[in-house]
C-alpha cells in the first residue's frame, strides 16, 4: 500500500499529498516537484532549502490565539508578550519575514551575543520587547543601555551578581554623560530545582549553567535597594530546556516559578510584574504515531501556563504577572523545508539483468536460483530461511576458494531479490526477525547534501527529521532505505531504522530526477551547519503566495562558491588564484590550450561544492 510518510502525524495541515506529488495546503496548492523544478531551471542545481513565510505567520498566530484564548477563558488579568530567540535562525531572509509578519502583535526578539543584540536593536519594532540574556560584559550591557536610549523595550536578564554590579557601574556612566536617568529592565534569571527531561534537561536544576540561586536572588534584591533601582526590577525568568516532550516538568517549573515571583513581590519588589517562561514548546518530528515527540498540545500548553499564573497569584495574594515566552522552535521549524536530489541508488546493481549465470553453477547457486524462480506467499518464509542459509554456506565456500568471484557475485544477486520479494509478500508488521533481515537489504539512497551542514542535531543528537519523496507517492515503496550524503564521512548517514522505517522508491536516477524533502528543518539547522568538507549552506529561496494565490519564488540567495568559501576560512584567494594561473601558464600547452584550460578552471571556481547532476530526461 502507497504510505503518507506519518503527514498526518508531523504535518500540522501544512502540506498535503495529492496524486502522485506532495503539495503546499495554502492557496492555490503547488506541489513542492514544481517548486523545485523552476527553480533547477533556473540554473541552480544541487540542495535548496525553500522557505514559505505564511508558515511562519500560522505559528506566531497559533502562539497568540491561543494564549488570548486561554486569557479570556481563565479571567487573566496580565498581559502575554513574546520574543523570538535569534539563536534558533538568524539567517535575514527568516528574520525580516518573523518581524514583518507580527507586527500586528508587538512582538520582539531575544539576543544571547553583542552581534544578536545588534540585528535585535535594528529589526524589533520601536516598543517591541527585547529581552537579552547569556552572559554578558560590560561591552554589552552598554549596547542594552544604548538600546532604552534609542526608544527600545528592552530587559537584561542578569545571570550573576557581578553582571548585575556591572549594569550600576554602567548606569552610573550614562548618568553623568546623559540629561535623563532611562535605564533597561532588569530582569533575574532562576537557577530552578525542576529541570526538563530528555536531551536538554541540564537547562534546569541545580546544577544548570545559567540563574540565580534563592540567596542570590536575595541579595540582588538587596543591592538593588541600596542603589535605589529595585523598581527597575521587572521580570524573572526561567528555562527548563528545549523541546520539552512532556508537559509535567514544565507544571512543576511554572509553579516554582510563580511561588518565587510571588514572594518577591512581598517582599518589596513593587516593580516586578513578569515572568518570562523561556522557549521549550515543542514540535512533533515523528512519522510514527508511537514513537511521538510531544505528550500535549500548544492549547494544554497555553491553559496550563495560565491557569497556574492565576492560581498561585490568588493564593498568594499578588497581582498576576504579565506572561513572556521565547519559543524559537516552534515558530521557526514548519517554515523550511531541505529538498535534495538522490544521485544513485547503490544497490541497483543487484537485478535479474546483472546475473551471469554459467552453463555449469555450483548446486547451492542453483538452487537459489529455483528458490527465487518459485517463491510465492505460501513458501516465502521459508525460501528466505533457506537463502539466508545458503548466502552463509557460499560465502564459505569462497573462502575457501571453492568458488570464484562470479559465483559469489552471483550468489549475493539471488539472496537479495529473493529477500526483496519474500518482504514484499510478507507482513512484517509485529515480526522483529523480520525487520531485521529487512535491515540488511537496505538501500543505499546518495542524496546530494551534507548531513552536517543541512541537519546538524541528527548527526550530533540523533533529531529525526520527517523526510518524504517529492514524487511517486500514488505508489507503494517498496525499498527499505538508507540515506548517504556526499561527504567523504561515515557519520553521514541516515541509517535505516527498523522501528521507524523510512520506504522509498525503486527509480533508475539515469532516466528521471527523484528528489527528497528534509521538513521541519527551519530551527537550529542552518545556523548550526558546518562546512564539514566545505560543503556550504544550500541555495535557498524563499516562496511567496499573492491575493490570487499564486506562487512567486523570491529572495533566491545562491550557495557559496568555492573561492567565497575558501575566503571565509581566511585563506588569500587572490594568492591561490594566482598560483592556479601561473600553473595553467607556465606549462607546456599552446596559447589556445591554455586560455581554454584558464576558461574551464574560472567556471568551476564559480560553482559551489555539491555534485552537479545530469539533467533526467521527463519524457
Amino acid at each position: 500500500m502507497k504510505s503518507n510518510y506519518g503527514l498526518s502525524i508531523w504535518g500540522s495541515g501544512n502540506f498535503d499529498i495529492e496524486g502522485d506529488t506532495i503539495v503546499v495546503n495554502y492557496a492555490n496548492r503547488p506541489s513542492l516537484l514544481d517548486i523545485t523544478q523552476e527553480i533547477r531551471n533556473s540554473g541552480y542545481k544541487g540542495p535548496v532549502i525553500l522557505r514559505f513565510p505564511h508558515l511562519i505567520k500560522k505559528q506566531i498566530d497559533l502562539l497568540f490565539g491561543e494564549f488570548s484564548r486561554a486569557f479570556e477563558e481563565f479571567e487573566y488579568r496580565g498581559s502575554f508578550n513574546a520574543v523570538f530567540p535569534l539563536k534558533v535562525n538568524q539567517f535575514p531572509n527568516f528574520v525580516n519575514e518573523v518581524v514583518e509578519c507580527s507586527r500586528e502583535y508587538n512582538y520582539g526578539l531575544e539576543a544571547g551575543s553583542k552581534a544578536e543584540l545588534i540585528i535585535a536593536m535594528a529589526k524589533t519594532p520601536i516598543g517591541a520587547p527585547i529581552t537579552v540574556n547569556g552572559f554578558k560584559d560590560k561591552e554589552m550591557i552598554a549596547l542594552c543601555f544604548i538600546a532604552t536610549k534609542s526608544g527600545h523595550n528592552i530587559t537584561i536578564t542578569i545571570e550573576g551578581l557581578n553582571e548585575l554590579k556591572t549594569i550600576i557601574e554602567v548606569h552610573k556612566e550614562f548618568t553623568k554623560s546623559f540629561s535623563d536617568a532611562l535605564i533597561p529592565s532588569i530582569g533575574m534569571r532562576i537557577r530552578m530545582h525542576s529541570s526538563g527531561i530528555g536531551v536538554w534537561s541540564k537547562s534546569g536544576g541545580y546544577s544548570s549553567k545559567f540563574g540565580l540561586t534563592s540567596t542570590e536572588l536575595l541579595i540582588a534584591c538587596d543591592i538593588l535597594r541600596e542603589e535605589g533601582l529595585l523598581e527597575q526590577f521587572k521580570m524573572i525568568h526561567f528555562h527548563i530546556g528545549s523541546q520539552m516532550e512532556e508537559i509535567g516538568p514544565l507544571k512543576k517549573a511554572l509553579r516554582e516559578a510563580g511561588n518565587i515571583y510571588a514572594d518577591l513581590k512581598k517582599r518589596g519588589a513593587k516593580g516586578l510584574e513578569s515572568i518570562n517562561i523561556g522557549g521549550g514548546l515543542a514540535v512533533e518530528y515523528s512519522q510514527v504515531a508511537k514513537n511521538h515527540s510531544r505528550n500535549y498540545s500548544i492549547k494544554e500548553f497555553a491553559n496550563d501556563v495560565v491557569f497556574l499564573m492565576k492560581e498561585i497569584s490568588k493564593n498568594k495574594g499578588v497581582k498576576e504577572p504579565n506572561i513572556y515566552t521565547e519559543s524559537g522552535r516552534f515558530i521557526a521549524s514548519h517554515h523550511a523545508v531541505l529538498v535534495a536530489p538522490v544521485l544513485e541508488l547503490f544497490s541497483q546493481e543487484y537485478n535479474e539483468k546483472s546475473l551471469a549465470l554459467k552453463e555449469k553453477n555450483p548446486p547451492l547457486i542453483e538452487e537459489l536460483y529455483d528458490l527465487y524462480r518459485s517463491i510465492e506467499k505460501t513458501n516465502a518464509r521459508e525460501y528466505l530461511h533457506d537463502a539466508i542459509d545458503h548466502l552463509e554456506s557460499l560465502l564459505t565456500l569462497f573462502d575457501l576458494g571453492y568458488i570464484d568471484l562470479e559465483d559469489r557475485s552471483n550468489t549475493e544477486i539471488l539472496v537479495n531479490l529473493i529477500i526483496k520479494k519474500a518482504i514484499a509478500l510478507l507482513d512484517t508488521k509485529g515480526r522483529e526477525d523480520l525487520k531485521q533481515i529487512e535491515d540488511k537489504i537496505q538501500e543505499k539512497y546518495l542524496v546530494n547534501f551534507s548531513i552536517f551542514q543541512s541537519l546538524p542535531d541528527f548527526w550530533g543528537l540523533g533529531q529525526h527529521f520527517p523526510i518524504v519523496p517529492l514524487s511517486h507517492l500514488s505508489k507503494t515503496p517498496t525499498q527499505a532505505a538508507a540515506i548517504w550524503d556526499i561527504t567523504c564521512d561515515s557519520d553521514g548517514e541516515i541509517a535505516y531504522n527498523a522501528h521507524a522505517p523510512l520506504k522509498l522508491h525503486d527509480i533508475n536516477v539515469e532516466e528521471e530526477e527523484y528528489f527528497l524533502g528534509f521538513f521541519l528543518v527551519g530551527a537550529y539547522q542552518e545556523v548550526l551547519g558546518m562546512k564539514h568538507n566545505l560543503f556550504t549552506h544550500p541555495t535557498e529561496a524563499t516562496i511567496r503566495f499573492d491575493k490570487n494565490g499564486d506562487y512567486s519564488i523570491e529572495s533566491i540567495l545562491e550557495a557559496q562558491n568555492l573561492m567565497d568559501i575558501l575566503d571565509d576560512l581566511d585563506y588569500d584567494i587572490g594568492v591561490i588564484d594566482k598560483r592556479l594561473k601561473s600553473n595553467i601558464e607556465e606549462s607546456s600547452l599552446s596559447d589556445d590550450e591554455k586560455e581554454r584550460l584558464l576558461g574551464k578552471l574560472y567556471l568551476y571556481l564559480s560553482e559551489n561544492s555539491y555534485l552537479k547532476t545530469i539533467q533526467a530526461s521527463r519524457g
